[in-house]
Protein backbone atom coordinates (compact mmCIF):
# COMPACT_ATOMS: atom_id res chain seq x y z
CA UNK A 1 0.00 0.00 0.00
CA UNK A 2 1.25 3.47 -0.82
CA UNK A 3 1.38 5.79 2.24
CA UNK A 4 0.77 9.30 1.46
CA UNK A 5 1.04 12.51 3.73
CA UNK A 6 -1.12 15.26 3.78
CA UNK A 7 0.36 18.27 5.20
CA UNK A 8 -2.04 21.37 5.41
CA UNK A 9 -0.29 24.88 7.20
CA UNK A 10 -3.27 26.23 9.26
CA UNK A 11 -3.70 30.02 10.87
CA UNK A 12 -7.28 30.96 12.02
CA UNK A 13 -8.96 28.36 9.17
CA UNK A 14 -11.85 26.96 11.80
CA UNK A 15 -14.52 27.60 8.97
CA UNK A 16 -12.99 25.77 6.01
CA UNK A 17 -10.01 23.22 6.97
CA UNK A 18 -12.53 20.42 8.36
CA UNK A 19 -14.37 20.43 4.47
CA UNK A 20 -10.76 20.42 2.94
CA UNK A 21 -10.12 17.19 5.24
CA UNK A 22 -13.19 15.82 4.53
CA UNK A 23 -13.24 16.02 0.88
CA UNK A 24 -9.26 14.61 0.67
CA UNK A 25 -10.47 11.59 2.41
CA UNK A 26 -13.85 11.42 0.46
CA UNK A 27 -11.52 10.15 -2.48
CA UNK A 28 -10.95 6.46 -3.12
CA UNK A 29 -7.78 5.72 -5.25
CA UNK A 30 -6.13 2.60 -5.95
CA UNK A 31 -4.03 0.93 -3.05
CA UNK A 32 -3.35 4.18 -1.08
CA UNK A 33 -3.59 5.26 2.27
CA UNK A 34 -4.12 9.04 2.80
CA UNK A 35 -2.97 10.78 6.44
CA UNK A 36 -3.74 14.40 7.09
CA UNK A 37 -2.00 16.08 9.13
CA UNK A 38 -2.94 19.67 9.79
CA UNK A 39 -0.08 22.17 10.97
CA UNK A 40 -1.39 24.57 13.34
CA UNK A 41 0.61 28.00 12.87
CA UNK A 42 -0.26 29.37 16.31
CA UNK A 43 -4.34 29.87 15.72
CA UNK A 44 -6.51 31.88 18.02
CA UNK A 45 -9.70 29.83 16.82
CA UNK A 46 -10.95 26.60 16.81
CA UNK A 47 -8.84 25.30 14.01
CA UNK A 48 -6.98 22.48 16.02
CA UNK A 49 -10.88 21.41 17.07
CA UNK A 50 -12.11 20.87 13.67
CA UNK A 51 -9.43 19.72 12.23
CA UNK A 52 -9.25 16.65 14.93
CA UNK A 53 -12.79 16.64 14.38
CA UNK A 54 -12.35 15.81 10.77
CA UNK A 55 -10.33 13.13 11.24
CA UNK A 56 -6.64 15.14 11.00
CA UNK A 57 -4.05 14.95 12.91
CA UNK A 58 -3.33 18.44 14.62
CA UNK A 59 0.76 19.91 15.53
CA UNK A 60 1.62 22.71 16.85
CA UNK A 61 3.55 25.61 15.44
CA UNK A 62 4.42 28.43 17.22
CA UNK A 63 6.84 30.32 14.86
CA UNK A 64 4.37 32.45 12.48
CA UNK A 65 4.94 31.92 8.85
CA UNK A 66 3.43 29.23 5.55
CA UNK A 67 7.14 27.58 5.38
CA UNK A 68 7.65 27.67 9.19
CA UNK A 69 4.07 25.25 9.05
CA UNK A 70 5.09 23.09 6.44
CA UNK A 71 8.73 22.80 8.23
CA UNK A 72 6.93 21.81 11.10
CA UNK A 73 4.93 19.01 9.16
CA UNK A 74 7.83 17.60 7.82
CA UNK A 75 9.76 16.86 10.97
CA UNK A 76 6.52 14.72 11.72
CA UNK A 77 6.68 13.32 8.59
CA UNK A 78 10.10 11.71 9.88
CA UNK A 79 8.47 9.40 12.01
CA UNK A 80 6.26 7.93 9.02
CA UNK A 81 8.17 8.13 6.39
CA UNK A 82 5.76 8.13 3.75
CA UNK A 83 6.33 7.33 -0.25
CA UNK A 84 4.53 10.72 -1.19
CA UNK A 85 3.78 13.90 0.69
CA UNK A 86 1.25 16.49 -0.94
CA UNK A 87 1.03 20.04 0.13
CA UNK A 88 -2.44 21.79 0.15
CA UNK A 89 -3.82 25.46 1.92
CA UNK A 90 -6.51 25.28 4.62
CA UNK A 91 -8.58 28.03 3.14
CA UNK A 92 -10.79 26.02 0.55
CA UNK A 93 -9.25 27.57 -2.67
CA UNK A 94 -8.17 24.64 -3.89
CA UNK A 95 -10.23 21.46 -4.95
CA UNK A 96 -8.93 18.65 -2.51
CA UNK A 97 -10.51 15.99 -4.99
CA UNK A 98 -8.27 16.64 -7.16
CA UNK A 99 -5.37 15.01 -5.95
CA UNK A 100 -5.20 12.01 -7.59
CA UNK A 101 -3.85 13.56 -11.19
CA UNK A 102 -1.40 15.35 -8.63
CA UNK A 103 -0.03 12.77 -6.96
CA UNK A 104 -0.27 10.12 -10.29
CA UNK A 105 2.95 11.42 -11.60
CA UNK A 106 4.92 10.21 -9.24
CA UNK A 107 3.46 7.14 -8.61
CA UNK A 108 3.66 5.89 -12.36
CA UNK A 109 7.73 7.74 -11.98
CA UNK A 110 7.21 10.34 -14.19
CA UNK A 111 7.85 12.97 -12.03
CA UNK A 112 9.31 13.87 -8.77
CA UNK A 113 7.84 16.66 -7.72
CA UNK A 114 4.25 17.85 -9.09
CA UNK A 115 2.65 21.20 -9.25
CA UNK A 116 -1.35 21.91 -9.58
CA UNK A 117 -0.99 24.32 -12.28
CA UNK A 118 -3.69 27.25 -11.26
CA UNK A 119 -5.41 26.90 -14.92
CA UNK A 120 -8.92 27.01 -14.56
CA UNK A 121 -9.97 29.92 -12.30
CA UNK A 122 -13.06 31.14 -10.79
CA UNK A 123 -13.38 35.02 -10.99
CA UNK A 124 -11.04 36.99 -8.50
CA UNK A 125 -9.26 33.98 -7.39
CA UNK A 126 -5.75 35.39 -8.32
CA UNK A 127 -5.42 39.24 -8.25
CA UNK A 128 -3.56 40.76 -10.61
CA UNK A 129 -0.66 41.42 -8.63
CA UNK A 130 -0.80 37.99 -7.67
CA UNK A 131 -0.44 37.00 -11.35
CA UNK A 132 2.04 39.27 -11.90
CA UNK A 133 4.83 38.10 -9.50
CA UNK A 134 3.59 34.70 -10.24
CA UNK A 135 4.16 35.35 -13.75
CA UNK A 136 7.76 36.85 -13.39
CA UNK A 137 9.19 34.51 -11.41
CA UNK A 138 8.50 31.48 -13.38
CA UNK A 139 9.50 33.30 -16.68
CA UNK A 140 12.95 34.33 -14.93
CA UNK A 141 13.25 30.57 -13.59
CA UNK A 142 12.13 29.38 -17.12
CA UNK A 143 15.40 31.40 -18.75
CA UNK A 144 18.01 30.16 -15.70
CA UNK A 145 16.82 26.53 -16.14
CA UNK A 146 15.51 26.39 -19.50
CA UNK A 147 12.08 24.58 -18.23
CA UNK A 148 8.55 25.71 -18.99
CA UNK A 149 6.95 26.09 -15.70
CA UNK A 150 3.96 28.68 -15.11
CA UNK A 151 2.77 28.56 -11.70
CA UNK A 152 4.25 28.61 -8.29
CA UNK A 153 0.59 26.86 -7.24
CA UNK A 154 0.58 25.42 -3.05
CA UNK A 155 -1.17 22.23 -4.57
CA UNK A 156 1.17 20.25 -5.15
CA UNK A 157 2.92 16.41 -4.33
CA UNK A 158 6.07 15.31 -3.98
CA UNK A 159 8.25 12.25 -3.35
CA UNK A 160 8.86 12.44 0.32
CA UNK A 161 13.05 11.10 -0.36
CA UNK A 162 13.22 14.27 -2.66
CA UNK A 163 11.67 16.18 -0.24
CA UNK A 164 14.26 15.32 2.31
CA UNK A 165 17.28 15.72 -0.22
CA UNK A 166 15.54 19.35 -0.73
CA UNK A 167 16.51 20.61 2.87
CA UNK A 168 13.89 23.50 2.89
CA UNK A 169 14.29 26.10 4.81
CA UNK A 170 12.10 28.78 4.16
CA UNK A 171 10.06 29.99 6.82
CA UNK A 172 7.53 32.12 4.87
CA UNK A 173 6.48 33.26 1.20
CA UNK A 174 9.73 31.57 -0.17
CA UNK A 175 8.48 28.28 0.44
CA UNK A 176 7.08 27.23 -2.86
CA UNK A 177 9.58 29.14 -5.18
CA UNK A 178 13.04 27.55 -2.67
CA UNK A 179 10.79 24.05 -3.69
CA UNK A 180 11.36 24.14 -7.28
CA UNK A 181 14.56 26.17 -7.39
CA UNK A 182 16.09 23.45 -4.95
CA UNK A 183 14.37 20.53 -7.09
CA UNK A 184 15.49 21.91 -10.45
CA UNK A 185 19.20 22.63 -9.19
CA UNK A 186 19.12 18.94 -7.98
CA UNK A 187 18.59 17.38 -11.24
CA UNK A 188 14.95 16.37 -10.02
CA UNK A 189 11.70 16.10 -12.52
CA UNK A 190 9.14 18.80 -12.12
CA UNK A 191 5.86 18.57 -14.10
CA UNK A 192 3.12 20.51 -13.81
CA UNK A 193 -0.61 19.29 -13.93
CA UNK A 194 -4.00 21.70 -14.13
CA UNK A 195 -6.37 22.15 -11.13
CA UNK A 196 -8.86 24.57 -10.27
CA UNK A 197 -8.45 27.55 -7.80
CA UNK A 198 -11.51 29.80 -6.53
CA UNK A 199 -11.54 32.46 -4.01
CA UNK A 200 -10.65 31.51 -0.34
CA UNK A 201 -13.49 29.82 0.89
CA UNK A 202 -13.48 31.72 4.60
CA UNK A 203 -11.19 33.41 7.11
CA UNK A 204 -8.81 36.18 6.29
CA UNK A 205 -5.83 35.82 3.09
CA UNK A 206 -2.91 36.63 4.55
CA UNK A 207 -1.34 37.11 1.19
CA UNK A 208 -3.74 39.07 -1.17
CA UNK A 209 -5.33 40.17 2.27
CA UNK A 210 -3.44 42.72 2.42
CA UNK A 211 -0.53 45.38 1.05
CA UNK A 212 1.91 43.97 3.62
CA UNK A 213 1.50 40.55 3.28
CA UNK A 214 1.70 40.99 -0.61
CA UNK A 215 4.81 42.96 -0.79
CA UNK A 216 6.61 40.41 1.54
CA UNK A 217 4.98 37.55 -0.45
CA UNK A 218 6.53 38.92 -4.08
CA UNK A 219 9.69 39.85 -1.94
CA UNK A 220 10.56 36.56 -0.90
CA UNK A 221 9.76 34.96 -4.02
CA UNK A 222 11.92 37.34 -6.16
CA UNK A 223 14.41 37.10 -3.37
CA UNK A 224 15.15 33.61 -3.92
CA UNK A 225 15.51 34.01 -7.69
CA UNK A 226 17.55 36.97 -7.99
CA UNK A 227 19.76 35.09 -5.53
CA UNK A 228 20.15 32.10 -7.85
CA UNK A 229 21.00 34.59 -10.66
CA UNK A 230 23.55 36.26 -8.68
CA UNK A 231 25.13 32.68 -8.02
Amino acid sequence: MTKISVIIPAFNEEQTVAKVIRDLKSVQYKNINLNVIVCDNNSTDNTKIEAEKAGAKVVFEARAGYGSACLRGIEELKKECPDIVLFIDADGSDKPQEWPSIVSPILEKKSDLVIGSRVNLTKGALLPHQRFGNFLATFLLNIKYKTNLKDLGPFRAIDYKTLIALNMEDPDYGWTVEMEIKALKKGFKIIEVPVSYGVRKGGESKVAGSIKGSFLAGYKILFWVFKEYLK
